[in-house]
């Protein structure tokens, strides 16, 4: 009856031509089909495991008048349709599409969810035709290899709501969460996943009691709740960064001084740091292992979603203490400069 897996992931686009060349020239995707008809266009992207649905046109308008671009549609990839579509109801979710092998329900995040049967992750949306532009593998090869997480920014006070509905309605019980105090700003989390490990959702809620932050702007550009980010597993994020910078993507740039700390924050890896200084690149630990990562900068006229690369070192975790750290480091460039 629970939801296993992420499917796909749609993004409408006011541009969809700008949006496929993002993914295709900057990321590595490949452009495997297309679909067309009635003003609505769509493309299917794929890489690793993932698979992105780029969509503009007829039908994407309110969304995108309401959020800027951003991600309408997560699919969950289900052992049965039709046990997971009623248990989503019974939960709260209400039906939008009902059609043979596919249910679309209602979800938080300015997202709905369509519910597919499980497939390899080869399953392109069933309900539209498409064009198959070439003969691909299933999981095209390149150094993203699956999606990792979907960070989500909710409203203050309705983070445990939120992570109670989607353990609910779709069988995504609560992993971990944690409070991140960053001085007059705090960010709380609840991280949801699927029993499969396939469909991870990190949901952040600004500390109401505290100063307005980032997670407040979020939602100001974005017109409420929403996907905030997707976070790609890689292998070495130290070589994809430097690929990707080839390509023109933008990364958000990181304090010299995050680096001077992280030697004393993180000395068993001091002698990678010269290599991370020079791509941005954060990290951090937990109990099991290490975590890098990195943002990019929002391709987005709104600046609203935006992307991020992770890769494991036996970590489990997110990389909050890389919240505080970069603040404590903006903090101390600001300390000096004075």
């Amino acid at each position: 009856m629970a939801a296993q897996d992420v499917e796909y992931v749609e993004v409408y686009t006011s541009d969809k031509r700008t949006a496929v060349e993002y993914f295709v020239s900057s990321f590595g995707f490949i452009q495997v089909a297309e679909s067309g008809g009635d003003g609505t266009h769509s493309s299917l992207l794929r890489q690793g495991t993932v698979q992105i649905v780029i969509t503009a046109g007829r039908g994407t308008q309110e969304f995108l008048e309401a959020h800027g671009d951003g991600v309408a549609d997560i699919a969950f990839a289900c052992d049965d349709v039709g046990q997971a579509r009623d248990r989503a109801v019974a939960g709260g979710a209400s039906v939008i599409t009902s059609e043979s092998g596919r249910q679309v329900v209602s979800g938080l995040f300015g997202a709905c969810h369509s519910l597919v049967a499980r497939s390899a992750g080869n399953r392109a949306p069933a309900d539209r035709v498409w064009d198959w532009l070439q003969e691909t593998p299933v999981r095209p090869a390149g150094h993203i290899r699956l999606l990792d997480h979907i960070a989500v920014c909710v409203d203050g006070g309705t983070l445990e709501e939120s992570a109670d509905f989607y353990g609910t309605a779709f069988g995504l019980p609560r992993y971990s969460s944690e409070y991140v105090d960053v001085g007059e700003q705090g960010l709380d989390s609840i991280v949801v996943r699927s029993p499969s490990g396939g469909i991870t959702f990190t949901i952040l809620e600004q500390d109401p009691k505290k100063k307005p932050g980032q997670l407040e702007g979020f939602l100001s550009r974005y017109g409420g709740p929403g996907v905030q980010h997707l976070a790609f597993l890689v292998d070495d994020i130290v070589s994809a960064v430097r690929d990707y910078g080839d390509r023109g993507v933008e990364f958000l740039a990181t304090p010299s001084s995050y680096y001077d700390m992280l030697a004393e924050r993180l000395p068993a890896i001091n002698g990678e740091i010269a290599d991370l200084r020079a791509t941005n690149v954060l990290a951090d630990r937990d109990e099991w292992g290490y975590l890098l990562q990195l943002f990019t900068r929002s391709p987005y006229a709104r600046n609203t979603l935006f992307y991020e690369l992770v890769q494991r070192r036996g970590a489990r975790g997110f990389g909050s203490a890389n919240i505080k750290a970069l603040y404590e480091a903006v903090e101390r460039d600001g300390l000096v400069a004075g």
